[in-house]
């Protein structure tokens, strides 16, 4: 969950201005958490607390209404129906990471994946992205080499993970959907050689730059065992203290015993 949030920080200033290179600094002072890592949080705190998901957005759209929601979510959390709005977009995949942490089997994480998407991405497309987003998180977490994460994803999702970065990115822009998103974010994890490099790689593609990265950043995290500690504590001190508050519970709950738990065996 943490590395979804750094993706979106370091990835927040480049979406409307993407830049093509790994070099540039990881954070800078205008970088700050966008509608991604909201969302993100909401989903960890229903986890955590088991209050339904569709309100619990809604509350958290209220207390950060200028977080940078698309048009679609903004009309249905300005609303009173919780009716989903048949979305493909990539806002299903960027939110679900914590759902990969918090149930312990692959054919759970799926089903929840889906659940916890169909509030408001009830198009297949949408459900594909989160349910690819969270299954690569899982594997990653429970010592799944890139290779069958790779085949597991391409075999399931039908996505084409063929392309390397240095292919994508020449005449990748932005792109909001599910389908235009998930891959390129996936392609930029299996690529790098830690997490650093994965946040760094994401961004390097362009398109919408803080939710690819986010992306990225959630699987790199679970694969790699943790964000590092620099990292960790520069995102956390983007965050205010509510949204701070409610990651370290969840982290301290489903990813750091975990992360541990593996570390040990």
């Amino acid at each position: 969950m943490l590395g979804s949030l750094t993706g979106d920080i370091v990835g927040s200033i480049y979406e409307w201005n993407n830049i093509k290179t790994t070099e540039f600094p990881l954070f800078q002072d205008h970088c700050r958490f966008t509608d991604d890592s909201v969302l993100t949080v909401a989903l960890a705190e229903s986890i955590l607390t088991g209050e339904s998901y569709a309100p619990l957005m809604k509350r958290y759209f209220r207390l950060y209404p200028d977080a940078g929601y698309g048009g679609n979510f903004l009309r249905w959390a300005q609303s009173d129906s919780a009716c989903p709005y048949n979305s493909w977009g990539n806002g299903a995949a960027m939110r679900i990471s914590p759902v990969a942490w918090a149930f312990q089997s692959l054919a759970e994480v799926l089903q929840k994946a889906a659940e916890y998407s169909i509030v408001t991405h009830s198009h297949p497309e949408g459900i594909r992205g989160a349910q690819a987003t969270a299954a690569a998180v899982f594997l990653g977490r429970t010592g799944a080499t890139k290779k069958e994460i790779c085949r597991f994803v391409t075999d399931r999702f039908s996505y084409d993970l063929s392309r390397s970065c240095d292919e994508i990115r020449p005449e990748y822009t932005f792109d909001v959907s599910c389908q235009g998103t998930v891959p390129q974010a996936i392609v930029a994890f299996l690529e790098s050689s830690d997490f650093e490099s994965a946040i760094r790689l994401a961004i390097s593609l362009g398109g919408d730059s803080d939710t690819l990265a986010g992306i990225t950043g959630g699987i790199a995290q679970a694969y790699y065992g943790g964000v590092p500690e620099p990292i960790a504590a520069k995102t956390l001190g983007f965050l205010d203290e509510s949204l701070r508050r409610v990651t370290m519970e969840f982290q301290e709950k489903f990813v750091r015993h975990d992360t541990q738990a593996q570390r040990e065996n």
